[in-house]
Protein backbone atom coordinates (compact mmCIF):
# COMPACT_ATOMS: atom_id res chain seq x y z
CA UNK A 1 0.00 0.00 0.00
CA UNK A 2 1.09 3.66 -0.59
CA UNK A 3 1.72 5.92 2.33
CA UNK A 4 2.62 2.66 4.42
CA UNK A 5 6.44 2.11 5.67
CA UNK A 6 8.25 -0.84 5.17
CA UNK A 7 10.66 -2.32 7.35
CA UNK A 8 14.29 -2.82 6.95
CA UNK A 9 17.05 -3.30 4.33
CA UNK A 10 18.83 -5.41 2.76
CA UNK A 11 22.31 -3.48 1.60
CA UNK A 12 23.68 -0.81 2.00
CA UNK A 13 26.36 0.74 -0.21
CA UNK A 14 27.27 4.22 -0.47
CA UNK A 15 24.00 6.36 -2.03
CA UNK A 16 22.40 3.26 -3.16
CA UNK A 17 20.52 1.11 -0.74
CA UNK A 18 18.60 -2.14 -0.97
CA UNK A 19 15.13 -2.98 0.11
CA UNK A 20 12.75 -5.65 -0.44
CA UNK A 21 10.99 -5.67 -3.82
CA UNK A 22 7.28 -4.01 -3.36
CA UNK A 23 4.65 -5.75 -6.15
CA UNK A 24 3.91 -2.47 -7.00
CA UNK A 25 7.50 -0.78 -7.02
CA UNK A 26 8.21 0.86 -10.38
CA UNK A 27 11.73 2.13 -12.01
CA UNK A 28 11.93 6.00 -11.37
CA UNK A 29 9.68 5.85 -9.02
CA UNK A 30 10.31 8.25 -5.55
CA UNK A 31 10.76 6.77 -2.09
CA UNK A 32 11.94 8.41 1.61
CA UNK A 33 13.88 5.80 3.81
CA UNK A 34 13.78 7.11 7.54
CA UNK A 35 16.35 5.98 10.38
CA UNK A 36 16.51 6.33 13.90
CA UNK A 37 17.11 9.99 13.82
CA UNK A 38 13.61 10.21 11.82
CA UNK A 39 15.28 12.27 8.84
CA UNK A 40 13.78 11.84 5.81
CA UNK A 41 15.95 10.84 3.26
CA UNK A 42 14.87 10.89 -0.18
CA UNK A 43 15.56 8.55 -3.30
CA UNK A 44 14.29 6.83 -6.52
CA UNK A 45 14.41 3.18 -7.72
CA UNK A 46 17.14 3.08 -10.32
CA UNK A 47 16.84 -0.58 -10.40
CA UNK A 48 14.40 -3.79 -9.71
CA UNK A 49 14.93 -7.47 -9.66
CA UNK A 50 12.58 -10.33 -8.67
CA UNK A 51 13.41 -9.83 -4.82
CA UNK A 52 14.95 -6.44 -4.40
CA UNK A 53 15.02 -2.62 -5.49
CA UNK A 54 17.87 -0.26 -5.44
CA UNK A 55 17.12 2.93 -4.36
CA UNK A 56 19.56 5.94 -4.87
CA UNK A 57 19.50 8.18 -2.00
CA UNK A 58 19.86 11.77 -2.63
CA UNK A 59 21.95 12.19 0.32
CA UNK A 60 24.62 10.11 2.77
CA UNK A 61 23.25 6.77 4.51
CA UNK A 62 24.72 7.98 7.40
CA UNK A 63 23.42 6.74 10.43
CA UNK A 64 20.95 3.98 8.72
CA UNK A 65 20.52 0.57 10.12
CA UNK A 66 19.33 -2.22 7.81
CA UNK A 67 16.83 -3.62 10.53
CA UNK A 68 15.74 -0.32 11.82
CA UNK A 69 15.17 1.54 8.66
CA UNK A 70 11.70 2.03 7.01
CA UNK A 71 11.07 2.57 3.87
CA UNK A 72 8.53 4.64 2.00
CA UNK A 73 7.24 4.25 -1.46
CA UNK A 74 5.07 7.33 -2.79
CA UNK A 75 3.49 5.81 -6.22
CA UNK A 76 4.90 8.30 -8.29
CA UNK A 77 8.11 9.84 -9.92
CA UNK A 78 9.80 13.21 -8.66
CA UNK A 79 8.49 15.83 -9.71
CA UNK A 80 8.38 19.69 -9.79
CA UNK A 81 5.90 22.05 -8.92
CA UNK A 82 5.52 24.85 -11.96
CA UNK A 83 3.78 27.65 -12.64
CA UNK A 84 4.44 31.53 -13.67
CA UNK A 85 6.15 32.31 -10.56
CA UNK A 86 8.85 29.87 -10.95
CA UNK A 87 10.39 33.27 -12.56
CA UNK A 88 12.79 35.18 -9.67
CA UNK A 89 13.18 31.94 -7.46
CA UNK A 90 16.24 30.02 -6.52
CA UNK A 91 15.73 26.12 -5.53
CA UNK A 92 18.15 23.56 -4.65
CA UNK A 93 19.14 20.94 -6.86
CA UNK A 94 15.64 18.92 -5.92
CA UNK A 95 13.91 21.28 -6.92
CA UNK A 96 13.11 22.90 -3.29
CA UNK A 97 13.08 26.42 -1.98
CA UNK A 98 16.72 27.76 -1.50
CA UNK A 99 15.34 31.39 -1.38
CA UNK A 100 13.55 31.27 2.21
CA UNK A 101 10.64 32.08 0.19
CA UNK A 102 7.58 29.32 0.58
CA UNK A 103 6.83 26.96 -2.72
CA UNK A 104 5.45 28.44 -5.49
CA UNK A 105 1.76 28.68 -5.57
CA UNK A 106 0.56 25.95 -8.17
CA UNK A 107 -1.13 22.89 -7.91
CA UNK A 108 0.96 21.67 -11.63
CA UNK A 109 3.36 19.12 -11.34
CA UNK A 110 5.19 17.91 -14.07
CA UNK A 111 7.60 14.47 -14.08
CA UNK A 112 11.16 15.71 -13.85
CA UNK A 113 12.79 12.85 -16.48
CA UNK A 114 10.04 14.93 -18.88
CA UNK A 115 8.50 13.24 -21.71
CA UNK A 116 10.06 12.00 -25.08
CA UNK A 117 9.55 14.41 -27.92
CA UNK A 118 8.39 12.78 -31.14
CA UNK A 119 11.13 14.14 -34.03
CA UNK A 120 8.77 14.72 -36.72
CA UNK A 121 7.39 17.62 -34.21
CA UNK A 122 10.42 19.26 -33.43
CA UNK A 123 10.81 22.43 -36.19
CA UNK A 124 14.06 23.07 -37.55
CA UNK A 125 15.73 26.00 -35.73
CA UNK A 126 16.74 29.16 -38.12
CA UNK A 127 16.53 31.93 -36.24
CA UNK A 128 19.89 33.75 -35.72
CA UNK A 129 20.58 34.81 -32.25
CA UNK A 130 23.10 37.80 -32.12
CA UNK A 131 25.21 37.46 -28.68
CA UNK A 132 26.76 40.61 -29.62
CA UNK A 133 30.55 38.77 -29.23
CA UNK A 134 32.33 38.55 -32.87
CA UNK A 135 33.78 35.08 -32.84
CA UNK A 136 30.71 33.66 -32.12
CA UNK A 137 28.40 36.08 -34.48
CA UNK A 138 30.42 36.04 -37.12
CA UNK A 139 32.09 32.81 -37.24
CA UNK A 140 30.00 30.67 -34.93
CA UNK A 141 26.56 31.36 -35.20
CA UNK A 142 24.21 30.86 -32.51
CA UNK A 143 20.87 29.95 -32.92
CA UNK A 144 17.53 30.09 -31.22
CA UNK A 145 16.39 26.43 -30.31
CA UNK A 146 20.51 25.29 -30.76
CA UNK A 147 22.47 23.18 -28.19
CA UNK A 148 25.82 24.90 -28.31
CA UNK A 149 28.14 23.97 -25.35
CA UNK A 150 31.13 25.60 -24.20
CA UNK A 151 34.33 23.56 -23.75
CA UNK A 152 36.70 25.01 -21.49
CA UNK A 153 39.44 24.29 -18.70
CA UNK A 154 39.76 25.11 -15.02
CA UNK A 155 40.76 28.70 -14.80
CA UNK A 156 39.44 29.88 -18.25
CA UNK A 157 36.86 32.48 -18.10
CA UNK A 158 33.44 30.44 -19.26
CA UNK A 159 31.72 31.64 -16.36
CA UNK A 160 31.96 35.43 -17.97
CA UNK A 161 31.13 34.38 -21.70
CA UNK A 162 28.34 32.47 -20.26
CA UNK A 163 26.93 35.38 -18.30
CA UNK A 164 27.77 37.73 -21.53
CA UNK A 165 25.90 35.52 -23.85
CA UNK A 166 22.92 36.12 -21.28
CA UNK A 167 23.16 39.60 -21.31
CA UNK A 168 23.33 40.56 -24.44
CA UNK A 169 21.49 37.51 -26.86
CA UNK A 170 19.36 38.99 -28.83
CA UNK A 171 17.05 38.15 -31.98
CA UNK A 172 17.77 40.26 -35.08
CA UNK A 173 14.96 41.77 -36.63
CA UNK A 174 15.07 41.89 -40.49
CA UNK A 175 17.69 44.11 -41.98
CA UNK A 176 17.88 46.05 -38.83
CA UNK A 177 21.61 46.56 -36.94
CA UNK A 178 20.04 45.55 -33.75
CA UNK A 179 18.24 43.09 -31.98
CA UNK A 180 14.88 42.03 -30.19
CA UNK A 181 13.56 40.44 -27.56
CA UNK A 182 17.09 39.13 -26.02
CA UNK A 183 18.21 39.31 -22.53
CA UNK A 184 19.33 42.68 -22.41
CA UNK A 185 16.06 44.21 -23.55
CA UNK A 186 13.91 41.29 -22.27
CA UNK A 187 10.65 41.50 -22.93
CA UNK A 188 7.80 39.00 -21.24
CA UNK A 189 8.24 35.84 -23.54
CA UNK A 190 12.15 35.65 -22.38
CA UNK A 191 13.06 33.64 -19.66
CA UNK A 192 16.80 31.77 -18.36
CA UNK A 193 16.62 28.94 -16.26
CA UNK A 194 20.56 28.20 -14.68
CA UNK A 195 21.31 24.85 -13.09
CA UNK A 196 24.26 24.77 -11.17
CA UNK A 197 25.75 21.74 -10.62
CA UNK A 198 28.77 20.77 -8.22
CA UNK A 199 29.58 24.83 -8.60
CA UNK A 200 31.28 26.75 -5.57
CA UNK A 201 29.33 29.45 -3.77
CA UNK A 202 31.27 32.04 -6.03
CA UNK A 203 30.21 30.79 -9.06
CA UNK A 204 26.85 31.18 -8.74
CA UNK A 205 27.13 34.53 -6.49
CA UNK A 206 28.88 35.32 -9.36
CA UNK A 207 25.42 34.61 -11.94
CA UNK A 208 23.11 35.85 -9.92
CA UNK A 209 24.52 39.23 -9.49
CA UNK A 210 25.22 39.47 -13.25
CA UNK A 211 21.70 38.63 -13.84
CA UNK A 212 20.92 41.21 -11.31
CA UNK A 213 23.02 43.92 -12.45
CA UNK A 214 21.53 43.12 -15.68
CA UNK A 215 18.09 43.70 -15.32
CA UNK A 216 17.31 40.00 -16.28
CA UNK A 217 17.34 38.95 -12.23
CA UNK A 218 13.03 38.24 -12.29
CA UNK A 219 13.25 36.65 -15.66
CA UNK A 220 15.70 33.80 -14.30
CA UNK A 221 14.75 30.59 -12.60
CA UNK A 222 18.11 29.14 -10.78
CA UNK A 223 18.47 25.43 -9.47
CA UNK A 224 21.72 25.22 -7.31
CA UNK A 225 23.76 22.06 -6.49
CA UNK A 226 26.53 23.30 -4.87
CA UNK A 227 29.81 21.95 -4.36
CA UNK A 228 29.37 20.88 -0.25
CA UNK A 229 25.49 19.50 -1.76
CA UNK A 230 25.40 15.61 -2.13
CA UNK A 231 27.00 14.86 -5.19
CA UNK A 232 24.02 12.39 -6.33
CA UNK A 233 22.00 15.50 -6.29
CA UNK A 234 23.86 16.99 -9.25
CA UNK A 235 21.95 13.97 -11.13
CA UNK A 236 18.42 15.39 -10.70
CA UNK A 237 19.47 18.99 -11.20
CA UNK A 238 19.28 19.48 -14.66
CA UNK A 239 16.20 17.40 -15.06
CA UNK A 240 14.47 19.64 -12.80
CA UNK A 241 15.97 22.81 -14.57
CA UNK A 242 14.63 20.97 -17.78
CA UNK A 243 11.21 20.86 -16.72
CA UNK A 244 10.72 24.27 -15.87
CA UNK A 245 12.48 25.32 -18.88
CA UNK A 246 9.72 22.87 -20.81
CA UNK A 247 6.99 24.28 -18.86
CA UNK A 248 8.07 27.77 -19.80
CA UNK A 249 8.54 27.28 -23.33
CA UNK A 250 5.82 24.85 -24.36
CA UNK A 251 3.08 26.16 -22.56
CA UNK A 252 3.38 29.59 -21.88
CA UNK A 253 4.96 30.24 -24.75
CA UNK A 254 8.33 31.78 -23.86
CA UNK A 255 11.60 31.99 -25.28
CA UNK A 256 14.32 30.14 -22.98
CA UNK A 257 17.96 29.98 -22.38
CA UNK A 258 19.41 27.21 -20.39
CA UNK A 259 22.58 27.63 -18.70
CA UNK A 260 24.02 24.54 -17.63
CA UNK A 261 27.73 24.16 -15.63
CA UNK A 262 29.30 22.02 -15.09
CA UNK A 263 28.19 18.82 -16.93
CA UNK A 264 31.81 17.64 -16.17
CA UNK A 265 30.22 17.37 -12.52
CA UNK A 266 27.11 15.70 -13.37
CA UNK A 267 29.06 13.17 -15.41
CA UNK A 268 31.39 12.31 -12.22
CA UNK A 269 28.68 12.02 -9.61
CA UNK A 270 26.63 9.35 -13.13
CA UNK A 271 30.42 7.54 -12.56
CA UNK A 272 30.17 7.25 -8.75
CA UNK A 273 26.56 5.73 -9.23
CA UNK A 274 27.71 3.63 -11.62
CA UNK A 275 30.28 2.56 -9.43
CA UNK A 276 28.42 1.79 -6.58
CA UNK A 277 26.05 -0.46 -8.44
CA UNK A 278 29.40 -2.26 -9.53
CA UNK A 279 28.65 -1.53 -13.36
CA UNK A 280 31.25 -2.96 -16.01
CA UNK A 281 32.99 0.32 -16.49
CA UNK A 282 33.57 2.17 -19.89
CA UNK A 283 36.34 4.63 -21.28
CA UNK A 284 38.09 6.04 -18.06
CA UNK A 285 35.94 4.75 -15.62
CA UNK A 286 32.27 6.24 -17.24
CA UNK A 287 29.20 4.09 -17.43
CA UNK A 288 28.91 2.60 -21.08
CA UNK A 289 25.22 4.35 -20.96
CA UNK A 290 26.96 7.91 -21.22
CA UNK A 291 26.30 8.82 -24.20
CA UNK A 292 22.32 8.11 -23.95
CA UNK A 293 22.26 9.47 -20.47
CA UNK A 294 24.15 12.98 -21.70
CA UNK A 295 21.37 12.61 -24.70
CA UNK A 296 18.52 12.38 -22.67
CA UNK A 297 19.34 15.94 -21.32
CA UNK A 298 20.53 17.80 -24.45
CA UNK A 299 17.75 16.30 -26.67
CA UNK A 300 15.62 18.17 -24.22
CA UNK A 301 15.85 21.61 -26.26
CA UNK A 302 14.54 22.93 -29.80
CA UNK A 303 11.57 24.25 -31.23
CA UNK A 304 7.82 22.20 -31.66
CA UNK A 305 5.03 22.37 -33.61
CA UNK A 306 1.89 23.91 -31.86
CA UNK A 307 4.17 26.20 -29.39
CA UNK A 308 5.85 29.64 -30.35
CA UNK A 309 8.34 29.31 -27.49
CA UNK A 310 11.67 27.19 -27.48
CA UNK A 311 14.26 25.93 -25.80
CA UNK A 312 18.75 26.97 -26.14
CA UNK A 313 20.73 25.15 -24.14
CA UNK A 314 24.47 26.53 -23.79
CA UNK A 315 25.70 23.54 -21.50
CA UNK A 316 29.14 24.22 -20.08
CA UNK A 317 31.97 21.73 -19.16
CA UNK A 318 35.39 21.62 -18.30
CA UNK A 319 37.84 19.42 -20.02
CA UNK A 320 39.97 17.31 -17.81
CA UNK A 321 43.70 18.23 -18.70
CA UNK A 322 41.83 20.23 -21.22
CA UNK A 323 41.64 17.10 -23.17
CA UNK A 324 39.37 17.81 -26.10
CA UNK A 325 39.27 13.62 -26.62
CA UNK A 326 38.01 13.27 -22.82
CA UNK A 327 34.43 10.89 -23.01
CA UNK A 328 32.61 14.17 -21.75
CA UNK A 329 33.76 16.29 -24.29
CA UNK A 330 33.83 13.99 -26.95
CA UNK A 331 30.36 12.01 -26.25
CA UNK A 332 28.68 16.02 -25.90
CA UNK A 333 30.30 16.96 -28.96
CA UNK A 334 28.25 14.54 -31.18
CA UNK A 335 24.95 14.97 -29.73
CA UNK A 336 25.06 19.02 -30.00
CA UNK A 337 25.15 20.92 -32.42
CA UNK A 338 28.50 21.96 -32.43
CA UNK A 339 31.13 23.71 -29.67
CA UNK A 340 32.52 26.50 -28.44
CA UNK A 341 36.44 25.56 -27.38
CA UNK A 342 38.24 28.37 -25.46
CA UNK A 343 41.83 28.10 -25.52
CA UNK A 344 44.36 28.60 -22.86
CA UNK A 345 46.93 29.80 -24.95
CA UNK A 346 44.73 32.68 -26.10
CA UNK A 347 43.81 33.46 -22.68
CA UNK A 348 47.38 33.72 -21.80
CA UNK A 349 47.63 36.63 -24.49
CA UNK A 350 44.84 38.13 -22.72
CA UNK A 351 42.27 37.83 -24.96
CA UNK A 352 39.08 37.58 -24.14
CA UNK A 353 36.95 35.98 -24.58
CA UNK A 354 39.56 32.83 -26.19
CA UNK A 355 37.33 31.23 -28.40
CA UNK A 356 39.11 28.75 -30.20
CA UNK A 357 38.50 30.22 -33.99
CA UNK A 358 39.35 26.97 -35.54
CA UNK A 359 38.44 24.32 -33.12
CA UNK A 360 35.17 25.66 -32.37
CA UNK A 361 32.48 24.72 -34.51
CA UNK A 362 28.04 25.70 -35.22
CA UNK A 363 26.73 23.08 -37.36
CA UNK A 364 23.46 25.14 -38.00
CA UNK A 365 25.37 28.35 -38.86
CA UNK A 366 24.50 27.56 -42.58
CA UNK A 367 20.99 27.67 -41.73
CA UNK A 368 20.86 30.61 -39.87
CA UNK A 369 23.06 33.52 -41.65
CA UNK A 370 23.10 35.21 -45.59
CA UNK A 371 19.79 37.61 -46.67
CA UNK A 372 17.26 38.19 -44.44
CA UNK A 373 18.98 36.86 -41.48
CA UNK A 374 22.05 38.97 -41.14
CA UNK A 375 23.87 39.92 -44.58
CA UNK A 376 24.80 38.50 -48.18
CA UNK A 377 28.06 38.32 -47.54
CA UNK A 378 28.53 36.73 -44.52
CA UNK A 379 29.12 32.94 -44.89
CA UNK A 380 31.59 33.66 -47.66
CA UNK A 381 33.65 36.08 -45.38
CA UNK A 382 33.26 33.82 -42.45
CA UNK A 383 34.87 30.87 -44.88
CA UNK A 384 37.52 33.47 -45.95
CA UNK A 385 38.61 34.45 -42.46
CA UNK A 386 38.44 30.72 -41.63
CA UNK A 387 41.00 29.71 -44.42
CA UNK A 388 43.28 33.09 -43.40
CA UNK A 389 43.67 32.34 -39.84
CA UNK A 390 44.37 28.15 -40.21
CA UNK A 391 47.10 29.78 -42.72
CA UNK A 392 48.16 32.14 -39.99
CA UNK A 393 48.46 29.07 -37.79
CA UNK A 394 50.59 27.09 -40.11
CA UNK A 395 53.30 29.48 -40.82
CA UNK A 396 53.55 30.21 -36.79
CA UNK A 397 54.18 26.47 -37.06
CA UNK A 398 56.89 27.01 -39.57
CA UNK A 399 58.42 30.24 -37.92
CA UNK A 400 58.66 27.80 -34.86
CA UNK A 401 61.44 26.05 -37.11
CA UNK A 402 63.05 27.96 -39.16
CA UNK A 403 62.68 31.42 -37.54
CA UNK A 404 60.37 34.46 -38.46
CA UNK A 405 63.45 36.34 -40.55
CA UNK A 406 63.30 33.04 -43.24
CA UNK A 407 59.71 33.63 -43.77
CA UNK A 408 58.43 35.11 -46.95
CA UNK A 409 56.91 38.47 -47.55
CA UNK A 410 53.18 37.12 -47.80
CA UNK A 411 54.03 34.82 -44.87
CA UNK A 412 54.85 37.83 -42.68
CA UNK A 413 51.88 39.43 -43.95
CA UNK A 414 49.45 36.67 -42.77
CA UNK A 415 51.24 36.68 -39.68
CA UNK A 416 50.46 40.31 -39.09
CA UNK A 417 46.70 39.38 -40.12
CA UNK A 418 46.65 36.72 -37.14
CA UNK A 419 47.95 39.21 -34.96
CA UNK A 420 45.33 41.91 -35.64
CA UNK A 421 42.92 39.00 -36.13
CA UNK A 422 43.31 37.86 -32.29
CA UNK A 423 43.35 41.35 -31.08
CA UNK A 424 40.98 43.29 -32.57
CA UNK A 425 38.56 40.63 -34.13
CA UNK A 426 38.40 37.54 -31.03
CA UNK A 427 39.32 40.30 -28.58
CA UNK A 428 36.79 42.61 -27.30
CA UNK A 429 35.58 43.97 -23.67
CA UNK A 430 33.80 41.49 -21.52
CA UNK A 431 30.60 44.34 -21.49
CA UNK A 432 30.87 45.40 -25.26
CA UNK A 433 28.20 44.08 -27.41
CA UNK A 434 29.19 44.39 -31.29
CA UNK A 435 26.44 44.40 -33.62
CA UNK A 436 26.97 41.59 -36.37
CA UNK A 437 27.12 44.28 -39.10
CA UNK A 438 29.85 45.96 -36.84
CA UNK A 439 31.46 42.29 -36.81
CA UNK A 440 30.77 41.59 -40.40
CA UNK A 441 32.84 45.37 -41.20
CA UNK A 442 35.51 44.84 -38.96
CA UNK A 443 36.55 41.29 -40.75
CA UNK A 444 36.40 42.70 -44.07
CA UNK A 445 38.70 45.51 -42.58
CA UNK A 446 41.16 42.74 -41.31
CA UNK A 447 41.31 41.38 -44.83
CA UNK A 448 42.70 44.64 -46.27
CA UNK A 449 46.02 43.19 -44.56
CA UNK A 450 46.27 40.50 -47.36
CA UNK A 451 46.85 40.75 -51.36
CA UNK A 452 43.68 40.68 -53.00
CA UNK A 453 44.35 37.53 -55.01
CA UNK A 454 44.60 35.90 -51.66
CA UNK A 455 40.99 35.83 -51.42
CA UNK A 456 40.23 32.76 -52.95
CA UNK A 457 37.10 32.15 -51.07
CA UNK A 458 35.26 35.10 -51.86
CA UNK A 459 33.36 35.97 -54.64
CA UNK A 460 34.44 38.73 -57.40
CA UNK A 461 30.94 40.80 -56.51
CA UNK A 462 31.66 40.89 -53.11
CA UNK A 463 35.45 41.79 -53.15
CA UNK A 464 34.07 44.82 -55.45
CA UNK A 465 30.92 45.30 -53.00
CA UNK A 466 32.97 45.15 -49.92
CA UNK A 467 36.99 45.88 -50.96
CA UNK A 468 36.96 48.50 -53.94
CA UNK A 469 40.01 49.34 -55.44
CA UNK A 470 42.47 51.23 -53.47
CA UNK A 471 41.33 50.38 -49.88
Amino acid sequence: MRGVEHLGLVLADGPIVMAERREEAFYGELVSVRGRDEAVRLGRIIDISDKAVAIQLFSANSGLSLDEARVEYFGKPLELRVGRDLLGRVFDGLGRPSDGYPEITSSERRDVNGKPLNPAARIYPRDFIQTGISAIDGMNTLIRGQKLPIFSGNGLPHNRLAAQIVRQAAILRQGEPGGAGGAGGAGDDFAIVFAGMGIKYDAARFFLDSFENSGVLSRVVMFLSLADAPSIERLVTPRCALTAAEYLAYELGMHVLVVMTDMTNYCEALREVSAARSEVPSRKGYPGYLYSDLASLYERAGKIEGSRGSITQIPILSMPDDDISHPIPDLTGYITEGQMVLERELSQKGVYPPIAALASLSRLMKDGIGTGMTRDDHRDLASQLFAAYARVKAIRNLAAIIGEEELSPLDKQYLRFGERFETDYLAQGEFENRSVFETLDLGWRLLTLLPREELLRLPSDLIEKYLPQGK
